[in-house]
């Protein structure tokens, strides 16, 4: 295998508006619909959208990092799954 390091995304559908995107797995924010369901993506278009909604509601922002909706280096995915 060659030195050169190797990039990854995940690609999956947003919880709140369906749409097709690209993010870092660890990094993504999400949702979990019940208890014992799986975290659902949210894409950065629905996440501006709900925060003025949470903070009318009292309810803190939804942040994530920088790089959430970017290609990581594919090591990280050993990290967390």
């Amino acid at each position: 295998m060659s030195n050169q390091e190797q990039w990854a995304i995940v690609i999956g559908e947003c919880f709140a508006c369906g749409r097709v995107f690209g993010f870092h797995a660890l990094k993504v924010p999400s949702f979990r619909p019940d208890a014992d369901g799986e975290r659902q993506p949210i894409c950065a278009t629905c996440v501006e959208r709900i925060n003025p909604m949470r903070r009318a509601n009292g309810l803190g922002p939804i942040t994530y990092e920088p790089d959430a909706y970017q290609p990581f280096p594919a090591e990280e995915l050993n990290d967390g799954f």
